[in-house]
C-alpha cells in the first residue's frame, strides 16, 4: 500500500508543476492566432458587390484588430488570421469550401460570403457545424423563416425595404410604377414584397419584367416602359445592372419623376460612372458618415487604409456585424455555442446605432431609402431616420 504522506507529497508536487506550467500554456495560447475562415467572390458576377460591400471590411477590421494587439478573448489579446478563398461566384464552390473550413480545418470562427443566394446555401451548413453566422448581405425572408439558431441577418429584409419604398412613393403622389428585377432569390423575393407593398398603397404596376444574371442589354424593356410613362421606375438590380439600367435610361431619355435601383446605387462607383446624372437617383441605403461619430471614424479609416470609400448600404452592416462579433468574443470567448447565445440575447453598440436580434433578424433598423444629393448618398426615408430631405423630382439626365 502506498504511504499516505508520500501520496500527498506527489499530489502537491504535481499541482505545483501544473501551476508553474500554466503561465507558459497561457502564453502559448496567446501566441496562437484566431483563425477566421470565409469565401468571397473575387471573380465572377458577384465580385463587383463583394469587393465593395464585404471583403474590404473584413480586411480593414483584421488590420485594425491586429494593430491594437489582437482580438480580446475574455481579456487576453490574440492576433487574427483570415483564411480566405475565392468562391468565383459559384454556390457549389462556396459550400464545398465552407465545409472544409469548418469540418476539416476547424477554424475558430467564420464570416459569411456575399449575397442572398450564397448565404441561403451556406447558412444551413454553418448552423449544422454550430458557427455563429452574422450575414451583412443576405436579403431573404425565406432564410430568416428557416429559423436557423446560428444565423443572424443584419440587413433590412425585403418586406421592410420594399415597404419603405412604397410608403415614400405613396406619400409623394405616385400612382404608377414599372419594375425590372433580377431572376434569382434576391430579385424574386424583393419583387414579391414590392407587389404587396405597392398594392397596399394603391400604386399600379404597369409593367414588370425579369432578367437573367449577367444581362448585357436592358434597352428593349426600358424603351417599352418609357412608352407607358410611369411615375416611378424601380430596378431590383445588382451593381452591374444598376449601372446598365441607369446609362441606358439616360441614352433613351427615360426620366421618370422617381428613378430607383437597388444594389450598387449607394456604391462610390455609381457616382463615378454616372457622374452628375446620379443626382436625385434613389436606391437601397441606410447610412452615411453623418449618422454617428463612429460611422464617420469608420468611413475615414476605410478611405485612409483601403484607398476607397465604403458603400452607403451593406458596408455599414458588414462593419456592424464585425463589431457585434468582436464584442461577443470579448465577453464570452470563442466557445461558439456561448457566442450564439450572447448574440441572440443582447443588444450591441454599432456604427449604425444599437442593434438587437429577434429570431435571427435585426429588428432595430427600419426599412430605408437613400438618394444621391450633392455628391453624398443621403438617407431620405423614413423621415425619422433621414440625413437629408427627399428631393421629390429627379432632375433630367444631362
Amino acid at each position: 500500500m502506498k504511504h499516505p504522506i508520500n501520496l500527498k507529497r506527489r499530489t502537491l508536487a504535481a499541482a505545483l508543476a501544473l501551476a508553474a506550467a500554466a503561465p507558459a500554456l497561457s502564453f502559448a495560447q496567446a501566441d496562437k492566432p484566431i483563425r477566421i475562415g470565409y469565401t468571397m467572390s473575387r471573380t465572377g458576377p458577384y465580385a463587383p458587390g463583394a469587393q465593395v460591400s464585404q471583403e474590404p471590411n473584413y480586411l480593414l477590421w483584421a488590420e485594425q484588430v491586429n494593430a491594437a494587439g489582437g482580438l480580446s478573448v475574455k481579456g487576453q489579446k490574440r492576433k487574427v488570421e483570415l483564411v480566405a478563398y475565392d468562391d468565383r461566384s459559384e454556390i457549389e464552390t462556396a459550400v464545398r469550401t465552407y465545409e472544409k473550413l469548418m469540418g476539416s480545418d476547424k477554424v475558430d470562427l467564420i464570416l459569411p460570403p456575399w449575397g442572398s443566394a450564397m448565404n441561403f446555401a451556406v447558412a444551413p451548413l454553418a448552423n449544422r457545424y454550430g458557427y455563429p453566422f452574422l450575414a451583412p448581405t443576405a436579403l431573404s425572408r425565406k432564410l430568416i423563416d428557416m429559423q436557423l439558431p446560428y444565423f443572424f441577418s443584419l440587413l433590412q429584409q425585403p418586406d421592410k425595404m420594399m415597404g419603405a419604398l412604397a410608403d415614400m412613393l405613396a406619400a409623394n403622389g405616385v400612382k404608377t410604377a414599372a419594375v425590372v428585377y433580377m431572376d434569382d432569390l434576391f430579385g424574386i423575393e424583393n419583387m414579391a414584397s414590392l407587389r404587396i407593398a405597392l398594392k397596399d398603397k394603391g400604386i399600379q404596376i404597369v409593367e414588370s419584367k425579369s432578367y437573367p444574371l449577367g444581362v448585357k442589354d436592358l434597352s428593349p424593356v426600358l424603351k417599352s416602359i418609357k412608352t407607358l410613362n410611369p411615375d416611378a421606375f424601380i430596378g431590383i438590380t445588382y451593381p452591374p445592372d444598376t449601372i446598365l439600367a441607369s446609362t441606358q435610361a439616360r441614352e433613351i431619355e427615360f426620366n421618370p419623376k422617381f428613378f430607383y435601383a437597388s444594389v450598387g446605387t449607394a456604391f462610390p462607383l455609381y457616382k463615378q460612372r454616372i457622374a452628375a446624372d446620379a443626382e436625385g437617383v434613389l436606391g437601397m441605403g441606410s447610412w452615411n458618415p453623418k449618422v454617428s461619430p463612429g460611422a464617420k471614424a469608420y468611413f475615414d479609416a476605410h478611405v485612409a487604409q483601403m484607398k476607397k470609400e465604403p458603400d452607403r448600404w451593406a458596408s455599414g452592416h458588414a462593419w456592424a456585424g464585425l463589431q457585434i462579433l468582436q464584442q461577443a468574443v470579448e465577453k464570452v470567448g470563442l466557445d461558439r455555442k456561448a457566442l450564439r447565445e450572447h448574440i441572440a440575447g443582447n443588444e450591441f453598440d454599432t456604427i449604425l446605432g444599437k442593434i438587437r436580434f429577434q429570431r435571427g433578424e435585426n429588428t432595430s433598423i427600419p426599412g430605408t431609402v437613400g438618394q444621391w444629393q450633392n455628391g453624398e448618398f443621403e438617407v431620405v426615408w423614413p423621415p425619422a431616420r433621414a440625413t437629408a430631405k427627399l428631393v421629390t423630382a429627379k432632375p433630367a439626365w444631362k
